[in-house]
């Protein structure tokens, strides 16, 4: 029996992430032969074993004397992924992890999968999950960064992150949706945007919470020019452009940059596009506001991209880390003096978010930001004056990405 496409998707997926090292959206975006529906079942599935991967590794174990080649350890972490996780009958999660695995190896899935299965959620009892989900280098920084807060961090997590959206000045939002302090609309996780009334009208975009708070905190006015580096996907240059500025969106992939376009199309929303490096492109003249979203580990978006602790290594931080500091100075390079720039990174790591506050380029000084200017989310400015959420707040609504945001002026 051949096991479904959609488990076969899934197999893929996990393929890609564990083997191939490439991203999970970036794999689900190759998945063009199946129907949306079995594409996010398959995306279900992949997501859910890495999240919780480690434990899922620690069930197993006991019933494996030695471990098996990749195809098979992944055909046991899907089934047991839909036996202790996503509900799945115990018949049919078998079955079909017996027909992803190799043939030389039906027998052994099977005879794990039925012990696993008689063993039931039980098989997850007792386990230190937070520990074993997380890598071990990932939990000894957020450690020294956050002490005991990192295990409430890391079970937040666990949890998938709900759909959130920026709404365009006058939008309704969509029924069902909770509007957050910020202004955000929230739907729970699972909700299909392309599915939401007023979303083939651009009457709004997806954009975490906390994404959303950096280009707010740009403060801009209706006629003024910002520039926009590392554009792409788009979300913080529809706000700009909403809240009527002129904007100059500066990307330097192509393929990111014409989704850019894309987005602002569906929006009905205009920007000037530079498909250009940051690092080298200079606007013909200084800007009086610029907004960097910096690429980062991302590993402040680990609800919504359960692949990025099997992605990242120690070493991306410090890569990364001297990117951001080369992004900020080209930044400071663009500003008119007494303009203002806002710097942000989408990363728990702190050498990409406090590090930077305390060793500006020269030029520039911290402009502290004010708990009125983000209501609801005081807890989350530092006494320094910087933003810096994390997954773990706002659990009563579903949580946050984890985000660095600092505030500057040129003098």
């Amino acid at each position: 029996m051949a096991a479904t496409p959609t488990r076969q998707a899934a197999l893929r997926l996990l393929t890609a992430v564990l083997a191939a090292h490439r991203p999970l959206e970036e794999a689900l975006e190759a998945e063009t032969a199946l129907a949306p529906r079995d594409r996010a079942a398959a995306h279900r599935i992949a997501a859910a074993v890495l999240r919780r991967m480690g434990s899922l590794d620690a069930v197993l174990e006991p019933y494996l004397r030695r471990e098996p080649p990749l195809p098979v350890r992944l055909a046991l972490r899907i089934g047991a992924a839909e036996l202790l996780l996503l509900g799945t009958a115990p018949h049919a999660a078998v079955a079909e992890a017996v027909a992803l695995a190799p043939r030389p190896f039906a027998g052994l899935v099977n005879a794990v999968l039925r012990r696993v299965a008689a063993a039931g959620a039980e098989a997850l009892a007792g386990l230190d999950a937070a520990r074993l989900d997380t890598p071990a280098w990932l939990w000894a920084a957020w450690h020294a960064a956050y002490g005991m807060r990192v295990r409430a961090i890391v079970e937040a997590h666990r949890n998938e992150a709900p759909l959130d959206l920026t709404l365009k000045p006058g939008a309704v939002p969509p029924p069902g949706a909770r509007l957050l302090p910020t202004g955000t609309a929230r739907l729970p996780a699972g909700s299909r945007i392309t599915e939401l009334p007023g979303f083939t009208e651009g009457a709004f975009w997806a954009q975490d919470a906390a994404a959303a708070l950096a280009a707010r905190l740009l403060g801009v006015r209706p006629g003024e020019r910002v520039i926009d580096l590392c554009a792409a996907p788009g979300g913080k240059t529809a706000q700009l452009a909403a809240a009527g500025a002129v904007v100059t969106a500066v990307e330097r992939d192509r393929a990111r940059a014409q989704r850019l376009r894309e987005n602002l199309a569906r929006l009905g929303l205009q920007a000037e596009l530079a498909e250009a490096d940051a690092l080298s492109w200079r606007p013909p003249e200084a800007a009086p506001a610029v907004l960097v979203d910096a690429p980062c580990t991302a590993t402040g978006t680990i609800r919504r991209h359960p692949d990025i602790p099997h992605l990242k290594r120690p070493r991306d931080v410090a890569v990364l880390a001297g990117l951001q500091g080369r992004l900020l100075a080209a930044a400071a390079a663009m500003l008119a003096p007494g303009g203002r720039l806002v710097f942000a990174t989408c990363s728990l790591q702190p050498e990409e978010g406090e590090a930077h506050a305390a060793s500006l380029p020269p030029g520039l000084v911290l402009d502290p930001i004010r708990p009125e200017e983000l209501p609801g989310v005081a807890e989350a400015i530092a006494p320094q004056g910087w933003v810096r959420t994390l997954p773990d707040m706002w659990a009563e609504w579903g949580g946050l990405d984890g985000f660095f945001i600092l505030r500057a002026r040129r003098v």
